[in-house]
């Protein structure tokens, strides 16, 4: 499985963004999705997760009610929607795969199998 992020940009604090990210090959129902971000100078950690075939999902308390992720089966894509934004949200983020996903371990960034290349987001204030 190959991932293909994009949708980061600059914005200005208070608005909103759309990531996308892409799988080629085949997309199990055992599998989950995740992003992940890393600021400059910090530790990288977990924003969300969805299980690819219930779409339950999970979330960072930082984010929690301002981001939604979401997928699209048919395309192979899952999005990861983030609103009211500030600017301890600019990082680089990125999209991750997980071939036997499991909602008790989904902010474990170890526990995915594929990465993808990373899309940066700014937010100016």
């Amino acid at each position: 499985v190959q991932l293909q992020a994009s949708g980061g940009g600059l914005v200005q604090a208070g608005g909103s963004l759309r990531l996308s990210c892409a799988a080629s090959g085949r997309m199990f129902s055992s599998y989950g999705m995740g992003w992940f971000r890393q600021a400059p100078g910090k530790a990288r950690e977990f924003v969300a997760a969805i299980n690819w075939s219930s779409g339950n999902t999970a979330y960072a308390d930082s984010v929690k009610g301002r981001y939604a992720i979401s997928r699209d089966n048919a395309k192979n894509t899952v999005y990861l929607q983030m609103n009211t934004l500030n600017a301890e949200d600019t990082a680089v983020y990125y999209c991750a795969a997980s071939r036997r996903y499991s909602a008790s371990w989904s902010g474990l960034a170890e526990r995915y199998d594929y990465w993808g290349q990373g899309t940066q987001v700014t937010v100016s204030s």
